[in-house]
């Protein structure tokens, strides 16, 4: 695994939810200059690029001090590591890496001039940390679950007639049984997070329950997440040009379809609306206030953003987080389940003999890489994102309303497929034609 593609992943991979942008350096993170500088341009520090907005930084603090689980009896082991890149023009490059959140003398900053193989070992934990955060963060909970908060609730508190309720059923479409799927296969007491993972059900719980703590309102929605991260301006970040064009396009339909039907006073009058928000903020999110979650809906725009988020969620940002998973997951040095050895606690001691003791046993490898594989695969009768088949509208402006839905997004599609013919590495997880309407998979 190179630098490069190792950084890349970080923008277009799996899991590009994580890296922000640094202007500070945490305190728990005691990089210098001295340690960098040679990975920076001649004349330049670590604090100018700092300045300059080109230092980005991965922090896997929701993994702190968790236990490893035990696979057939033999204990394994987990990190919380930090990861810090340098963004030139052409590209990201990581610049050092800590495997635990407190800094000291068994804690080494671990940099690209060290040895071969105490950079890579460095690598292969920020991976297995990237495995624990992408799948039991942002795709378990922030769209498999999230979507089941929104479906649960709409299913609950709007009839059938009720025209949210027809404008969001389609984006609801396999959700619930897809989710007792991975209740019943992959986080049960049995199941493959318990027999072939090294977070285990005791630690995963303890780290779902941090997640979902640290969920916001804001960073479901990509414009807000994007600004809040500081993201607007490095290169080649394709999931945010394409997710930022999508949500346009969402956004533009929803706003259409809202106001045909909504006023102002319409929404604040609307109870059975009120109470969807009510159980999705009540039942779904236990009323975290830090949240940002909105209380009530008193005007079109707040409406429509809101359910721009939702069919978001369980359209663009699943597959985002989903589709390439047997393509960057089946390599398990990339996308290890599981690590055999504890993180090194002094530099120099890293042997290529320790790395293939450190990374899982073929049990766990084979194993993820079917999950991987399953998780990656089409639905049988999958409908792309604003594909329709049920006749649910029959008024003259709905309609219309999603024919230029349909249009924008070939549009979309047909700018993607240029740009992807200049890439070595084409980005097509939020190409239209690879969106599915729902969480389906």
């Amino acid at each position: 695994m190179t630098d490069e593609f190792f950084a890349y992943q970080f923008l277009n991979g799996l899991n590009p939810m994580i890296i922000k942008r640094c202007s500070k350096l945490p305190e728990k993170f005691p990089v210098t200059n001295e340690m960098v500088k040679s990975f920076l341009p001649a004349t330049s520090t670590l604090e100018s690029e700092m300045k300059k907005g080109n230092i980005f930084i991965c922090d896997y603090e929701r993994l702190r001090d968790l236990e490893g689980n035990q696979i057939s009896k033999k204990k394994q082991y987990l990190a919380a590591p930090l990861c810090l890149l340098f963004s030139t023009p052409g590209k990201l490059m990581p610049i050092a890496i800590q495997l635990n959140q407190q800094p000291g003398p068994e804690n080494p900053i671990f940099l690209p001039s060290d040895s071969e193989t105490d950079w890579m070992l460095a690598k292969i934990f920020v991976r297995n940390a990237e495995f624990n955060e992408h799948e039991l963060n942002f795709h378990l909970l922030r769209t498999h679950l999230m979507g089941e908060v929104f479906t649960v609730a709409m299913i609950r508190n709007l009839p059938s007639c009720h025209p949210l309720f027809k404008l969001l059923i389609p984006h609801t479409r396999y959700n619930l049984q897809i989710n007792i799927l991975a209740r019943s296969l992959l986080i049960s007491e049995d199941g493959y997070f318990s027999q072939f993972t090294a977070i285990g059900i005791e630690s995963m719980t303890t780290f779902l329950k941090r997640a979902a703590s640290s969920l916001t309102y804001s960073s479901l929605c990509i414009p807000d997440d994007i600004k809040g991260r500081g993201l607007e301006t490095i290169p080649n970040y394709y999931y945010r040009d394409d997710g930022l064009e999508m949500w346009d396009i969402i956004n533009k339909f929803v706003s259409g379809f809202v106001s045909h039907y909504y006023s102002d006073q319409d929404v604040k009058e609307d109870n059975e609306l009120h109470s969807w928000l009510t159980e999705i903020r009540e039942n779904g999110l236990l009323e975290q206030s830090e949240a940002g979650f909105p209380k009530s809906f008193c005007t079109v725009k707040e409406l429509v953003k809101f359910v721009t988020m939702v069919i978001f969620t369980l359209s663009g940002q699943h597959a985002a987080v989903n589709s390439g998973q047997f393509e960057l997951g089946a390599f398990m040095p990339n996308f290890p389940s599981t690590l055999r050895c504890p993180p090194p606690r002094q530099k120099g001691e890293t042997t290529r003999d320790s790395v293939l003791e450190t990374l899982p046993d073929i049990s766990a490898t084979i194993n993820t890489i079917a999950i991987v594989y399953l998780l990656s695969q089409e639905s049988a009768d999958r409908y792309p994102l604003g594909h329709y088949p049920e006749e649910l509208f029959g008024e003259e402006m709905p309609l219309k309303l999603i024919a230029q839905f349909k249009s924008a997004l070939q549009g979309l599609e047909m700018k993607i497929d240029t740009r992807n013919e200049k890439l070595v590495l084409p980005y097509t997880y939020l190409n239209p034609r690879n969106v599915d309407n729902s969480v389906a998979i």
